[in-house]
């Protein structure tokens, strides 16, 4: 086997929740608990919109606002209370940009309309991709198959070229349908350690 294309989805495999306290000190001061935050953050109707590019992520955070009576300039202060317990994995990304003499790589995420300044201009990671798929800037979201066409046909290679890594199982089931090798990702060492068996070259 091939493989040309290495893809890597992004919350769950490059960043996760490493500090769950700060999470749960913003939801009791809010008296939500900690899912019921996460839902109105991650799950509510404008969330699924901004997904899909149908709302800026700003227009989002104003519905997450509403529902926390937040005044505009509390907003940001918000944003930055839910994630700062979340920690980008270096390692993985070093590993990614260490790909680059051999596999063309790439990001799919399903994700609002600024992560790709917040990669570019905070985080300082997206040279690690040649190529970034984001669902708010295609309008389609995995596990959608639609999605996982695109990419290959934007990419240099066939379905059975490529391995992507996610957590989510549904989105690793997906990418298989479609043709794709997929890793399910539920740790560093495991996932890399399935990615290099699919890899001629040791890395």
């Amino acid at each position: 086997m091939t493989i040309k294309t290495v893809l890597f989805d992004f919350g769950g495999v490059l960043i996760h929740l490493e500090n769950p306290q700060p999470r749960e000190a913003l939801a009791a001061c809010y008296d939500v608990t900690v899912d019921e935050l996460i839902d109105i953050v991650y799950r509510q109707e404008s969330a699924q919109l901004a997904t899909v590019g149908k709302m800026t992520a700003e227009e989002h955070w104003e519905k997450v606002g509403e529902k926390f009576d937040l005044l505009p300039q509390e907003i940001e202060t918000f944003q930055k209370e839910f994630w700062c317990g979340d920690k980008l994995d270096m390692d993985l990304v070093d590993f990614i940009r260490g790909l680059h003499p051999y596999y063309t790589t790439g990001l799919l995420s399903n994700a609002w309309g600024d992560l790709r300044k917040s990669l570019t201009d905070e985080m300082r990671i997206i040279d690690a991709f040649q190529h970034v798929f984001i669902s708010a800037e295609l309008g389609i979201a995995k596990p959608d198959q639609e999605i996982y066409q695109h990419v290959i046909g934007e990419l240099d290679c066939e379905p059975h070229e490529a391995v992507f890594l996610d957590d989510m199982l549904e989105n690793v089931e997906a990418a298989r349908q479609a043709g794709l090798n997929a890793i399910h990702f539920r740790s560093r060492e495991q996932a890399l350690g399935e990615l290099r068996e699919l890899l001629d070259n040791e890395l």
